[in-house]
C-alpha cells in the first residue's frame, strides 16, 4: 500500500485495518504532522494530542468503532480519534463555530460515545456501558483512556473499586505520559513510601551498593544504573499491585508510542473476562520539540507559528487570570496568612508566579476540587485565608464542600471563579454560565463581579479583610476591559459600614457610570453584572446615536443586592434591562425581579443572559451575537422595549412636550 499524500485522502476506518507496520509507523508521523499544522492554525490542545497518536492508532487497529466503544476521559486528546473516525477534512473547522467540537461529541460521530469535557469520568460510564451490553447480552467491546493526572480524582478510584468489585468485563487504558505515576496519582505516595522504609528495602539496598560500588573504576556507575532499573521495576510493582488489588488485571508498563506492542495486548485483553487495566506510557508533545520542551504551554493554545512555537495574536492588555495572580502576590506580601489553591490549573488560574514566590504557601491539589474546598476549610477553622482559584465549570465539582464545610461553617474562604460565562472556544463543557445560579441560593455566600482592574483590587482587599463568611469573585476569560473611572458623587456612598472592613471601598454597591441628561426624553437603565459592563456601555454609545439615554449601572455585588440603589433606580421609572453572562434561570435578572416582587414595586424589566441551553463552542464574540448578548442585540431590544411602552415610555420630568 502507498501511503497518500493528504490525510483526508484515507478511507478511515477500513484501510487502517489493511496497513503493515511500516505503513503504520508512517501514517502516525504524517497524522503528526498534519495535527501539528492544523492546530498552529486553529489553536487548541496539541501537546496531549500529540502524545497519544499511536495509542489512538492501536485502539482503532484492535477495536471495531462504532460497535465497540470507546470512552475517553476529558476528551481534548481525541484529535486523532477524530481524524481515524472521518473527521479528518474537518479539523481545519476545529473549535470554531458550527465546526468540530475540540473535545468529544456524539453528534458529531457515532464513534463519540459521550460529550466529555471534564475528567476522572471515564471509568463509571465505562462500567455502566459494560454493565448494560451485559444486562441486553449484546456482545461489544468497552474501552476507557484515562491519563494518570486524572486518578487523582475521587470519581476515577469510586468507578475503579466499582468494577473491580463486580468484576465487570471492560479494559481501562492508563495514559501515564510523563513517568510521574507517583506523583500524580496521590493515593500511590503512600505505597512507594511504605516500601521505601521497609527493613527488607532497605537492607537490599544497603547490600547491592556494598557489592558493586566496590569494583575499582565502574563500579559507582554499575550502582547507578541499577538504582534506575530498581526504580523501574519498583514503579511497575506498585502500580501491579495497586489495580490488581482493586481487582484489575494489570499490564505494564507498555511503551505508549510502539504501535505493535499495544495492539497484540489490547487483542488479548479482549479475551480476559474481567477488568483489565493497560499502563501505557507516552510522551505529551512528542514529535513537536516545542511541545515536547514546554508541554503546559502547549496544552491549550491558540493559533501559533510552527517553527516558533509563538502565538500569533498575543494580546498585550493584561489577562484576568494574570491579574489575580498579580494581586494574590501582592496582599500575600502584607499578609502570610494569605494561602493559593488551585486544582491542577496554576498556569490557567495565573498562580504561577505566586507559586515561585511562596512554595510554602501554594498547594495544587491536583484534578479534586472538592478536596481543593474542604481542605481550604480546614486552611481556614485555623486561621488562615485560603483563595480557591479555580475555573467556574470546575467549580461545580465541589458543590457540596462549598455548602457544608465552607458556607455552613461561616469559614472565610475566598473563591476566585475564573472563566465565568461565556468560555469561548472550548464550548459546552466549559462555559462558566452556571456559577450565579448554583451559587447564589447558599445562605451567607457573598458574590462579586468585577469589570475592571480597579474593581478587582478593590474587590481582593475587601475579601482579605472581610471575617464573616465565604466570598467568590467570578471573572470571565480574557483581558481586562478599561472602563470609565467612577464619578465622585458615587465614590462617596461607597465606605463600608461592616465592622470588618471600615474604612475600604464597599464593593456591595453598584457603580453608576452615567447620568440621565436633564434634556433626555427617552432613557433606559442597564443593570450590567461585572464583565457585561462594557457591553452596556457599547450599545449606550449606539443608543445615543438614535437619541436614547442609556443610563449604565456596573453591578457589583450579586449578592447581597444593593437594594438602596435598586429602588433609586425604579423610582425614575425608566424601563430596566438586567445583563448577565450567566443563565437566566436561577441568575441575577431572576433576583431583581423576585426583589421588586417583595418590595411590591411595579417596574418594566426585561432580563438578557443566556437561555436555557448548552451554548456550542466558537469564537467568543459570535457567541455572545448569537447569544443576543453583544453590544448591537442589546440596543435592539432596549430600542424594541421603548418602542412597545410608546406613550408611557419614560419622559424627563425636566423636559417639557
Amino acid at each position: 500500500m502507498t501511503i497518500k499524500k493528504d490525510i483526508i485522502d484515507y478511507n478511515f476506518p477500513q484501510e487502517l485495518k489493511d496497513m503493515d507496520e511500516n505503513e503504520l509507523s508512517l501514517l502516525a508521523a504524517q497524522i503528526r504532522d498534519f495535527l501539528i499544522s492544523s492546530v498552529a492554525e486553529t489553536g487548541g490542545h496539541l501537546s496531549s494530542n500529540l502524545g497519544v497518536i499511536e495509542l489512538t492508532i492501536a485502539i482503532h487497529r484492535v477495536f471495531d468503532l462504532p460497535n465497540d466503544k470507546v470512552v475517553w476521559d476529558v476528551g481534548h486528546q481525541s484529535y486523532t480519534h477524530k481524524i481515524l473516525s472521518g473527521r479528518a477534512g474537518q479539523i481545519s473547522t476545529l473549535r470554531k463555530c458550527d465546526g468540530l467540537s475540540g473535545f468529544t461529541r456524539p453528534a458529531e460521530s457515532h464513534s463519540d460515545v459521550i460529550a466529555s469535557g471534564h475528567t476522572s469520568t471515564s471509568v463509571s460510564t465505562a462500567m455502566g456501558l459494560a454493565e448494560a451490553r451485559n444486562i441486553k447480552e449484546e456482545t461489544y467491546d468497552v474501552v476507557g483512556v484515562i491519563g494518570d493526572g486524572a486518578l487523582t480524582g475521587g470519581p476515577a478510584f469510586e468507578g475503579l473499586n466499582n468494577a473491580g468489585t463486580k468484576r465487570t468485563k471492560m479494559i481501562m487504558i492508563l495514559n501515564d505520559n510523563n513517568m510521574s505515576i507517583s506523583h500524580n496519582v496521590g493515593s500511590l505516595n503512600q505505597h512507594l513510601s511504605k516500601l521505601r522504609a521497609s527493613k527488607s528495602y532497605q537492607d537490599m539496598k544497603r547490600m547491592i551498593k556494598r557489592g558493586v560500588t566496590v569494583v575499582p573504576g565502574i563500579g559507582k556507575s554499575i550502582f547507578r544504573g541499577l538504582e534506575h532499573l530498581r526504580d523501574l521495576m519498583r514503579y511497575a510493582l506498585i502500580a501491579e499491585s495497586l489495580f490488581e488489588d482493586m481487582g484489575f488485571s494489570y499490564y505494564g508498563p507498555v511503551d505508549g508510542h510502539d504501535i505493535k506492542e499495544m495492539t497484540d495486548i489490547f487483542a488479548a485483553a479482549r479475551n480476559i473476562d474481567g477488568p483489565v487495566l493497560i499502563h501505557v506510557v507516552t510522551k505529551k508533545g512528542k514529535g513537536y520539540k516545542n511541545a515536547e520542551d514546554n508541554p503546559d504551554y502547549f496544552h491549550g493554545i491558540g493559533p501559533f507559528d510552527r517553527e516558533t512555537g509563538t502565538l500569533l495574536c498575543k494580546s498585550n492588555k493584561m489577562s484576568w487570570s494574570s491579574l489575580a495572580g498579580r494581586e494574590l502576590i501582592r496582599i500575600a506580601e502584607k499578609d502570610d496568612r494569605v494561602i493559593a489553591i488551585t486544582a491542577a490549573m496554576a498556569e490557567g488560574t495565573g498562580l504561577n508566579s505566586f507559586a515561585e514566590n511562596y512554595p510554602k504557601r501554594f498547594y495544587d491539589v491536583g484534578i479534586a476540587e472538592g478536596h481543593a474546598v474542604s481542605f481550604a476549610s480546614g486552611l481556614a477553622i485555623a486561621g488562615l485565608r485560603p483563595f480557591v482559584c479555580i475555573y467556574s465549570s470546575f467549580l461545580q465539582r465541589g458543590y457540596d464542600q462549598i455548602i457544608c464545610d465552607v458556607a455552613l461553617n461561616s469559614l472565610p474562604v475566598v473563591f476566585l471563579i475564573d472563566r465565568a460565562g461565556n468560555a469561548g472556544s472550548d464550548g459546552e463543557i466549559h462555559h462558566g454560565m452556571f456559577d450565579l445560579s448554583y451559587l447564589g441560593h447558599i445562605p451567607g455566600l457573598t458574590i462579586l463581579a468585577p469589570a475592571d482592574e480597579d474593581d478587582f483590587i478593590k474587590m481582593i482587599d475587601y475579601a482579605l479583610a472581610k471575617e464573616d463568611g465565604p466570598l467568590c469573585i467570578r471573572y470571565p476569560r480574557g483581558a481586562v476591559p478599561e472602563l470609565p473611572s467612577m464619578p465622585a458623587d458615587v465614590k462617596s456612598t461607597e465606605i463600608s459600614t461592616n465592622r470588618a472592613v471600615t474604612g475600604l471601598i464597599d464593593i456591595s454597591k453598584n457603580r453608576k457610570l452615567t447620568d440621565i441628561p436633564t434634556d433626555t426624553k427617552k432613557a433606559i437603565t442597564i443593570l450590567a453584572v461585572g464583565n457585561m459592563t462594557s457591553y452596556g456601555l457599547s450599545a449606550a454609545e449606539i443608543l445615543k446615536e438614535k437619541d436614547i439615554f442609556a443610563e449604565i449601572v456596573s453591578v457589583r455585588s450579586v449578592k447581597p443586592l444593593d437594594e438602596e440603589s435598586l429602588i433609586n433606580i425604579s423610582a425614575g421609572k425608566t424601563p430596566i434591562i438586567t445583563l448577565e453572562d450567566n443563565v437566566l434561570r436561577g441568575g441575577f435578572g431572576e433576583v431583581v425581579c423576585a426583589f421588586y416582587d417583595e418590595k411590591n414595586i411595579e417596574v418594566n424589566i426585561k432580563c438578557l443572559g443566556w437561555n436555557d441551553s448548552f451554548v456550542p463552542h466558537g469564537d467568543t464574540a459570535e457567541l455572545y451575537c448569537r447569544g443576543g448578548l453583544d453590544p448591537v442585540h442589546i440596543a435592539k431590544k432596549a430600542e424594541e422595549i421603548l418602542g412597545r411602552l410608546d406613550s408611557k415610555v419614560f419622559k424627563n420630568p425636566a423636559v417639557e412636550d
